[in-house]
């Protein structure tokens, strides 16, 4: 459940784990346990006006002995269960703002409890719950086809709706040996789409390339990031959160008239990450992940006493295969 890249980073920061015991002819290099995508939903009530969040969480430990895997000696395991119930009751007895915050919690506690625990990562996602939208009764049945002089709509006191939308994630890793967190906050599953203002052209040119130059293109992009943070004591994760997706936003669509000219997802993502670190001192590292998810036109050459003349308006989507770039950078 945990993003790969997010391990990939903490296992050249961490601690070795698992040391060789004596008498036993191969090391432990890595190890750990937990409790994968189990839900928690926390409802806020302020009188008759409720607020919703939901979370997919997953916790995962490593311990200072390895005495379960070389003897099956279960004596220091915290069962996934009881992870689970942990989660829930500081759920519960603290309430939660911020998934960052309730996460740093849920690590701080572990390690405080469990003295034989020596790393803890608490992985949440946020489910897209948007307050719904209700139209004034009075206009019900009117055609969308006239105009309304002004917004009769009202947010209602107890009813959502989830939105196809982006989803809000977080990390925390804590070790013993180290005082200081680990936290990472991304985005996950941002869909985005542009009719044109996208080429892809003057690549390598050999036998082995069918693809023609592409000044003009429909480009569909599937957009991960994530982004770690130097100083959570002053961080606005939530604010960083919103900064990230609209920097990522403008950098891809433009001017609302007048768009922006993309020579690929490289670039695009490389300005988007350097702007993020340009407007977030807190912000030390950001990765991000694009997938190209090809809209190809239909070929309309065999049909021309049907429907004669070039197409530019029927696109055939192709979700598999895709093409996908990365890059992460640091200041």
């Amino acid at each position: 459940m945990f993003a790969t890249p997010l391990r990939q980073i903490r296992s050249q920061k961490g601690p070795e784990v698992g040391g060789q015991e004596q008498g036993q002819r191969y090391k432990i290099l890595n190890k750990g346990y937990g409790k994968d995508a189990f839900k928690l939903m926390y409802v806020k009530r302020n009188g008759s006006v409720h607020s919703i969040q939901e979370f997919e969480m997953s916790t995962h430990l490593k311990l200072s002995s390895s005495k379960d895997y070389l003897y099956g000696n279960n004596a220091d395991i915290v069962d996934t269960d009881a992870q689970k119930n942990l989660v829930y009751v500081l759920a519960k007895k603290h309430g939660i703002e911020i998934p960052e915050k309730f996460a740093l919690l849920v690590a701080r506690h572990i390690l405080s409890k469990y003295s034989h625990v020596e790393e803890v990562h608490v992985h949440m996602e946020t489910l897209p719950w948007q307050r719904m939208r209700m139209d004034d009764s009075s206009k019900l049945g009117e055609s969308n086809s006239c105009p309304r002089t002004s917004d009769s709509s009202q947010l209602h006191n107890h009813a959502f709706i989830l939105q196809s939308s982006a989803q809000h994630f977080c990390d925390v890793i804590l070790t013993r040996q180290d005082s200081k967190p680990t936290v990472f906050t991304g985005i996950k599953g941002l869909r985005l789409l542009k009719t044109t203002k996208s080429s892809f052209v003057n690549f390598v040119d050999d036998e082995y390339r069918t693809l023609p130059d592409l000044p003009d293109r429909t480009l569909c992009t599937a957009v991960d990031s994530s982004w770690e943070y130097s100083d959570i004591e002053t961080a606005d994760f939530s604010r960083t959160w919103q900064i990230v997706k609209d920097v990522v936003l403008k950098g891809f669509a433009g001017d609302p008239k007048e768009g922006i000219s993309s020579t690929s997802l490289q670039n695009t993502m490389y300005l988007s990450g350097q702007q993020v670190l340009d407007l977030v001192p807190q912000v030390s590292l950001i990765s991000f992940t694009m997938l190209n998810l090809h809209y190809g036109k239909f070929n309309t050459k065999p049909f021309q006493q049907l429907v004669p003349g070039e197409n530019n308006e029927v696109l055939e989507p192709v979700d598999k295969p895709f093409s996908t770039v990365y890059v992460q950078l640091a200041r």
